[in-house]
């Protein structure tokens, strides 16, 4: 029997081909190589999409206020698989109900026209009643006057129907580092594997701790307290500059930034996270 592919010779004296085992070794590598990336990715965005706090993990839990049925159906299954827990209200009046009984809620997605209402006169009664949830409109008019109204009465952000749902979530996650940054009380601040716990003073790189100076400590809670911001070189020395009358000076500053880099980069010379801007200062990316 002859083959056009490779075949060895058994004891037997038979051929047996080659290639066709060759071929279907390499197909089955392949599929479980693309199912191994399919799961870490997915696994990406569900880290993404939980808060640490004293090193226990939670979905996130957002309220969707849509009274368009194929909407929240899309929006749903979208956000559920990227990691978030969703409650939907289809009226002002149930959205109310939902926020007096549940006071966990890290988002809010709200409509602007809605069957007994808008989203823009519940957003003004959760900023007087002193309510910092941030809180994303999602409206099909792009008229400027309402863009205005929506961020001056207290919304984060103003996204246009349509939109890609692939925006929308990117923007959720970027509003809800901010917030985490902002809102200390629970003493907790995270960035990807960093964490550090305000109420000890302690600082984990991937669960191990990390020993940092007064000064670099100060300096590495001031950068994730304003994540994504550029700060200057002035503004960092003034907020390093503490009331015993120590102070940072330029030079000394670019030592604590060249420090946080090697204790927290995995390469300090391209670091990921401490970047600097050229002309203005420095800035903290996530």
């Amino acid at each position: 029997m002859k083959y056009s592919y490779f075949s060895v010779c058994t004891d037997r004296g038979k051929s047996i081909p080659v290639l066709p085992y060759i071929f279907v070794s390499h197909y089955i590598s392949n599929i479980v190589y693309n199912r191994f990336e399919i799961l870490r990715m997915r696994q990406t965005r569900f880290r993404s999409a939980v808060k640490c706090t004293k090193g226990a993990f939670y979905l996130q839990k957002l309220l969707l206020l849509e009274d368009d049925i194929s909407l929240i159906d899309g929006l749903t299954y979208s956000l559920q698989k990227n990691g978030f827990d969703i409650q939907v209200a289809r009226t002002v009046c149930e959205a109310e109900n939902l926020l007096a009984e549940n006071t966990d809620f890290a988002l809010l997605l709200f409509d602007v026209t809605l069957p007994d209402g808008n989203g823009f006169t519940l957003c003004e009664r959760l900023r007087e009643s002193g309510n910092p949830v941030p809180i994303i409109f999602l409206t099909a008019s792009d008229e400027e006057t309402s863009v205005i109204r929506g961020l001056d009465c207290g919304g984060d952000d103003y996204i246009t129907k349509p939109f890609k749902l692939g925006e929308l979530c990117s923007r959720i996650r970027a509003l809800l580092r901010r917030s985490s940054m902002r809102n200390s009380g629970d003493g907790i601040l995270c960035s990807g594997e960093l964490t550090v716990n305000l109420a000890e003073g302690r600082v984990f790189l991937s669960g191990e701790p990390v020993e940092f100076t007064g000064a670099e400590y100060r300096l590495l809670c001031l950068l994730l307290k304003n994540s994504g911001r550029v700060l200057t070189r002035g503004m960092i020395l003034d907020k390093l500059w503490d009331g015993a009358g120590n102070f940072v000076d330029d030079n000394t500053l670019s030592v604590y930034v060249r420090r946080l880099r090697e204790k927290l980069e995995e390469n300090p010379s391209r670091p990921e996270h401490l970047k600097t801007v050229r002309g203005f200062g420095y800035q903290w990316k996530e």
